[in-house]
């Protein structure tokens, strides 16, 4: 049998700590071709910007105390996985696993995310995919810090790799989206959620005196925890401080009943 092979990557950038764990945990499963974004990219969602250079740049990392090639690509996420996929691997992956990502990507935000975006990117290329993020301070959100422990995300993120890579997920099931508390250890149980539906950051409006200044938004958590239903990835996260995972779906299509709302679109 064929040794199962995994594109990695990732929207924190090809130098990132929580990559190089990923890497290192996801090789016991099979062979690991590590395909990332050359710079740091959180935020980029699913974004396929034409201003990318999609350059690839192939580099030598020390995963497990060994010298592996990755490559690094002038691109977001979800082109990463794309270069990973039709370019630099010599057949389609087995699975696609993106993170671990620095912060948690949950409710309504996870649209936002680079992280869920490159796992999107790859379920829509048709490839069972992955996306890991580990809960942190928002300090450490941009941040290469090696102050973080991704040992028990590495953990789940193999774990979890593992279940997609023998079972076939229900067809509605595209991404798997995994959030881990950072005080988790491999023994935390772990509950199937849904995405909250409640805004988990929000912008903060730039500090200028005119427009013609330049202006970036900030966020900041603004959750409410005590509004939040028992089945939801943040409550999971949050409250119960297990580790969640949401299945999510390529098909943004709403659960309302299509032909009432057609007969009261029609409605004169």
């Amino acid at each position: 049998m064929a040794k199962r092979q995994i594109l990695l990557t990732n929207d924190d950038g090809i130098r990132s700590p929580g990559l190089h764990a990923a890497a290192a945990a996801l090789s016991a499963l099979g062979y690991v071709t590590v395909v990332a974004p050359r710079e740091q990219s959180s935020g980029m969602g699913r974004s396929l910007p034409l201003s990318s250079d999609g350059v690839i740049h192939e580099k030598i990392a020390r995963v497990k105390g060994e010298e592996w090639n990755i490559y690094a690509v002038g691109g977001t996420p979800a082109q990463a996985v794309q270069h990973g996929v039709l370019e630099v691997m010599s057949r389609k992956p087995d699975l696609v696993v993106s993170g671990i990502n620095y912060g948690e990507n949950v409710a309504t935000g996870v649209t936002i995310s680079g992280t869920v975006g490159a796992a999107m990117e790859a379920a829509a290329l048709g490839v069972p995919s992955l996306a890991v993020s580990l809960e942190t301070d928002k300090k450490h959100h941009f941040s290469y810090s090696e102050d973080v422990d991704f040992s028990a995300a590495a953990y789940f993120a193999a774990f979890f790799a593992r279940q997609l890579l023998e079972k076939r997920f229900p067809d509605d099931v595209n991404v798997l989206k995994v959030d881990v508390p950072r005080d988790a250890t491999p023994e935390t149980p772990w509950q199937v959620t849904r995405l909250g539906t409640q805004r988990y950051y929000a912008p903060v409006m730039p500090k200028r005196l005119s427009w013609d200044e330049p202006g970036t938004f900030d966020y900041e958590e603004v959750a409410d925890l005590k509004k939040e239903p028992e089945d939801s990835d943040v409550y999971a996260l949050r409250v119960r401080r297990v580790v969640s995972v949401t299945p999510l779906s390529l098909d943004f299509t709403s659960r309302v009943d299509l032909g009432e709302l057609e007969r009261f679109l029609r409605e004169g």
